[in-house]
Parts: C-alpha cells; structure tokens; sequence
C-alpha cells in the first residue's frame, strides 16, 4: 500500500430507489411504462429495488398504483424487492399485496417529520414496533430510514445525538437494520463518517445503510467517504432523478450509473452492468418525459479508450 492507495471493501451492495424515491415527485407515469423500466432495471443485475411506496394517493399521486405495481412483480423472482410506508396503514397496505420487506422512514428532526408524516420524530418511533410486528408476521423485514439525518429544511442541523436516539430506539423497537438519509443533499465526507461513526457505536452489529442526494453535487464524494467507511449498501437512483415533496429544495438522488461507473473504476465490485444501466437510463427517460440529471447518462458511458488510460 502506498500512501495513494483508498481502503475499499471488494464489493457493495446497490438498491436501486428509481422505482420510488426517483418517481415520487414525478407527474404519474403509467403503468406499462414502469413495467417496461422494471425490465429494463432487473436486466442490469441489480439485486435490491424498492418498487414502490404505499402512502397516500393524493399525498403521492406518482405512487398511487403501488398496489398494481406490486402485482406484477413476482414475474422477476431473482430480485429482492422491498417497499417504503410512512405509517402501520401503509405498513398492512404492502403487506397485504405481497411486499413484506418493508422500509419505514423516521424524519429525525421534528419540522420534516411533521411535513413529511404528519406526526412528531417521536410519535413516528413510537409506530416502528408495530410496523415491526406486521413485517416479521408476514415473513418480512423492516428496515428503518432516519431521514433529514444530518440536516432539516426546517429546522437546520440535526445533531449527531438526536439522529443516534432514534436509530437506537427503532432498533430497540424492532427494526432489523438503518438507512442514513441526507434528506436535502447538504452533508459532505468528513460529516458522514462522523455520523456512521456515532451510529455503530450505538446500534453494534445492525447492518447500516445510506442514502444519498446529489443536490449540491456532493452527494458521490458522500457516497465514497461511506464506503471507505465500510459500508456496502448504499442507495441510487438511475438517472439521477428523486427528491421528496415534503423537503423544499430536495432534488435527485445520486445517480445508479455515476455510482457503480465510479466503484467499479476503482475495484469495487457492483455486481451491475454499466451498459445496461445506460439502457434503462433510457427506458427512465422515455417514462418521465424529460431530460435526466445524471452526468455520466448525457456524457454516453465509459468512452475513453484503454490505450488511453496511462496517460
């Protein structure tokens, strides 16, 4: 080793969050067309996708055929497929058609927590055992998403203590693992670290996931500083596209391609196909009608030669 040399892990674990977070704020997209982008999006190889978001319609009309969605996806049974609620009724919702790995966000500052769920940081921790008890009865999981978990749109920076409290009670409560979320795309490296570091130390042994937006072009230096860090799941979204509609200012998630384009240049395994993730990146494009953020989508892929490399 030479004093060049990164510490990554060998490979990572990628769950693709286009299908939910990436649509969410979209106009409705039909539901041929996300059938067509779900194809498109398993052909890459990817192992993890949350497919949907059982909350209200007229909350999240882009989501409003989560059951419709969940309907068809046992025609691709090599994928782990997982869905976010935001209450115990979405929670009954996915189980009852077929999704028992659930995600259940838990805004770790008050202001988003009330925007996005209705409800205190508190009152949303006190739900986490019984959503808890309906994923494991029907054979599921139950992954805890502690959003706005360095920053709030409302309420400024979340303190590292307040983020712990709550991923400390949701695993006292039943969760069976955590997601960090930059909600608003405002932490940097040295902060991220600082948040797995304080999160491990209070929840030992529970898998830790991240997820990262790109809104002040950050969120790929994030994404390195955690898996230098040791994580190895980490959330994307193909294209670029996401945001949530409770967070003023929130835009894309980091995009699926940029991500596994810059860890499988530098030895991390994905598991991913960079190709295939430019051809669903496509699919994505024709489904929402416009342009997508991701830099590496518009720039075409790896196009510099091998000859090239040394130079």
């Amino acid at each position: 080793m030479n004093e060049f040399d990164l510490v990554l892990p060998s490979e990572v674990d990628v769950r693709e969050v286009g299908m939910r977070d990436g649509l969410q704020l979209e106009a409705p997209v039909p539901l041929a067309a996300k059938l067509e982008m779900l194809e498109a999006l398993v052909a890459t190889g990817v192992r993890r996708i949350e497919a949907t978001s059982f909350v209200s319609p007229k909350a999240v009309p882009a989501l409003a055929d989560a059951d419709q969605v969940a309907a068809e996806l046992a025609r691709w049974p090599g994928v782990h497929w997982s869905a976010l609620v935001a209450n115990e009724r979405g929670a009954v919702r996915a189980v009852d058609a077929g999704v028992a790995d659930l995600e259940y966000v838990v805004s770790a500052a008050d202001g988003h927590s009330r925007a996005n769920a209705g409800r205190s940081t508190a009152e949303a921790v006190a739900a986490v055992g019984e959503i808890a008890r309906l994923a494991h009865a029907a054979g599921g999981s139950l992954e805890v998403i502690i959003a706005t978990a360095w920053d709030c749109p409302f309420d400024g920076r979340t303190p590292i203590a307040r983020t712990v409290d709550v991923a400390r009670a949701a695993v006292t409560a039943g969760a069976d693992q955590l997601c960090l979320g930059d909600t608003i795309g405002t932490t940097t490296p040295l902060r991220v670290v600082q948040m797995l570091d304080a999160v491990r130390r209070a929840c030992p042994g529970i898998p830790l996931g991240v997820h990262f937006h790109d809104t002040r072009g950050t969120g790929q230096a994030n994404a390195l500083a955690a898996v230098q860090a040791g994580v190895t799941q980490l959330d994307a979204s193909i294209g670029g596209l996401g945001g949530c509609p409770f967070a003023p200012g929130a835009s894309g998630n980091i995009a699926t391609e940029e991500l596994v384009y810059m860890l499988e240049e530098s030895g991390v395994r994905t598991g991913l196909d960079l190709d295939a993730l430019l051809v669903a990146a496509r699919a994505t494009e024709r489904a929402v009608g416009h342009e997508l953020p991701s830099s590496l989508y518009r720039a075409g892929g790896r196009s510099v030669p091998r000859a090239l490399d040394a130079r």
